[in-house]
């Protein structure tokens, strides 16, 4: 199926083109978005008559897309979610997860922006397209943590393996001091008791 396109789309082309597609992949995702029209006599005659005007409104929202870019580029945001100590999530995070932790810090992102190539499914950090206009697109961190804390420790560079190994080693060293203060304690009662031996003799022959 031929269409035109109304703005330029990965991978297929720029606004303008006229280029041909599966006809589900126009039906379902092109024509019903706005992105294109059938490649009709008349669609293409109304394009060249509007091409002006939309060029100009892409123009507008590049440069908005690009503003928003420019601070939302790099951020980070925390998702806190359960999960195992393997750090494999119970569930997943989804675009919507994303562009609500967006929303929630302050930017206007919709699910539909997100660039998930399969849903997140472990904990650590991972980046994210969001693609803010055909031709703009910012990288988001998401700092999937099962606590405000671990995601503090996550984000200074730490992997919820070494976490695991710190906390392993934390524990270690805990067991290992509680048995040196037992042997400590027995080691002292060991040395007091001669000393008490004299004493008792002494009571005896009293």
């Amino acid at each position: 199926m031929q269409v035109i396109l109304l703005e330029r789309v990965a991978k297929l082309g720029q606004m303008g083109d006229v280029v041909d597609v599966k006809p589900g992949f126009a039906r379902n995702f092109l024509l019903p978005q706005g992105k294109a029209l059938s490649a009709s006599e008349a669609n293409i005659a109304s394009f060249e008559a509007q091409k002006a005007q939309l060029e100009a409104r892409n123009l507008e929202t590049k440069k908005e897309a690009e503003a928003l870019a420019e601070k939302l580029d790099g951020q980070q945001f925390i998702v806190i979610r359960s999960a195992s100590d393997s750090g494999a999530l119970y569930g997943s995070v989804t675009p919507r997860d994303a562009a609500d932790a967006a929303t929630e810090a302050g930017f206007t992102v919709d699910k539909k922006q997100v660039a998930l190539i399969a849903p997140i499914k472990d904990l650590g950090l991972h980046t994210v397209a969001v693609r803010l206009h055909p031709e703009v697109v910012a990288e988001i961190s998401m700092n999937v943590a099962r606590s405000e804390e671990e995601a503090e420790l996550q984000a200074s560079g730490k992997s919820i393996q070494e976490l695991a190994a710190e906390e392993e080693a934390a524990a270690e060293f805990e067991i290992a001091e509680l048995f040196d203060d037992i042997g400590s304690a027995a080691s002292e009662d060991e040395d007091l008791a001669p000393e008490d031996a004299p004493a008792e003799e002494d009571e005896a022959k009293a």
